[in-house]
């Protein structure tokens, strides 16, 4: 493999190699994402109650496996701080998972926060490897870029949106990213046969 060319960093013949052997598979995610960011998208309220009962699930999972962990431990330095953790993660859990339509508006408001990161990690991503991907970088702009735009959409209509946002949101947010996956991993392909051949 002509891997070996001077002018790439450790970092970019790291992507090379990885999009050279998964390419397949990060295609399959993105498809994956799009199906299911279209079937969110068509039904906003529900992949808004499914979205809440999900992560009310891992914070119950999570919080009695703290407790477990704790309790299993006994004498530790900071046991009170744990328990009041992992106490607070398992009450929140069964809070989402009793009355989604409530921690709706509390994950709304997370969900904002994870979309203004994404999105300016994906626009910076996008500018360092426009070299690196010429024919892909513009995907990966446009779906940071669609993130910050999301995330507007939800402080704009707050609260009265909260119900169906979320849902909504993450159906968009499934799509341009899986779109953009499918992309760079295409993109990708076509960079690695270059530098192969």
């Amino acid at each position: 493999m002509a891997f070996d060319n001077p002018g790439l960093s450790d970092m970019q013949r790291a992507v090379q190699g990885a999009l050279n052997s998964h390419w397949r598979l990060l295609i399959f995610q993105g498809v994956v994402m799009i199906i299911l960011g279209v079937l969110a998208v068509c039904a906003p309220v529900a992949a808004t109650l499914v979205v809440d009962v999900y992560i009310g699930v891992l914070l119950l999972i999570s919080g009695i496996v703290g407790l477990i962990a704790i309790f299993s431990v006994g004498n530790m330095p900071a046991f009170v701080w744990g328990l009041i953790t992992a106490a607070l993660s398992v009450a929140v859990g069964i809070l989402l998972i009793w009355k989604p339509a409530a921690g709706a508006l509390s994950l709304t408001l997370v969900l904002t926060a994870f979309f203004i990161v994404e999105g300016v990690f994906q626009t910076v991503t996008s500018i360092a490897y426009r070299e690196l991907m010429p024919g892909a970088w513009g995907w990966l702009l446009a779906s940071g870029i669609a993130d910050l735009l999301l995330a507007a959409i939800i402080i704009v209509g707050w609260p009265i949106t909260a119900a169906w946002t979320l849902g909504l949101l993450v159906g968009v947010n499934l799509i341009t990213s899986g779109v953009a996956i499918v992309m760079m991993a295409l993109a990708g392909r076509d960079v690695v046969k270059k530098l192969t051949s």
